[in-house]
C-alpha cells in the first residue's frame, strides 16, 4: 500500500473552508480504484492543514492524484498561502 500526504497553510479563520475541501476530495477519492482510506487533520493556531491518502497500489495513487488534483488546486487557490506540499510513502503495516 502507498501514503499520500498532502500539507497545506491558510489565512487565519478558514478552517470551514478547507473542511468543505477536504469533504469534496474525500467524496471524489473514495470511489476511485484502489482507494483504502484518507484522515484529514487541522492545527488552528498554525492554520496548517493536512491529508492524509491510502490506496492499494502507486498506480491507483498516481492515477487518482492526476485525476483530483488539479480540482483540488482550483478549490484551494482562495485558501492556500502557499502551494500545497505532497509525499508519497510506502505503508509499512506491522505484523501481530
Amino acid at each position: 500500500m502507498y501514503a499520500s500526504i498532502m500539507t497545506f497553510k491558510t489565512a487565519p479563520g478558514k478552517r470551514a473552508e478547507a473542511e468543505k475541501v477536504a469533504d469534496q476530495s474525500f467524496a471524489a477519492s473514495k470511489v476511485m480504484k484502489g482507494f483504502k482510506n484518507s484522515v484529514y487533520l487541522g492545527d488552528n493556531e498554525k492554520n496548517e492543514y493536512v491529508a492524509l491518502y491510502i490506496w492499494e497500489t502507486k498506480e491507483d495513487m498516481e492515477a487518482a492524484y492526476n485525476m483530483i488534483m488539479p480540482k483540488m488546486q482550483e478549490a484551494l487557490k482562495p485558501l492556500a498561502i502557499e502551494p500545497p506540499i505532497r509525499n508519497v510513502y510506502e505503508v509499512y503495516e506491522p505484523k501481530p
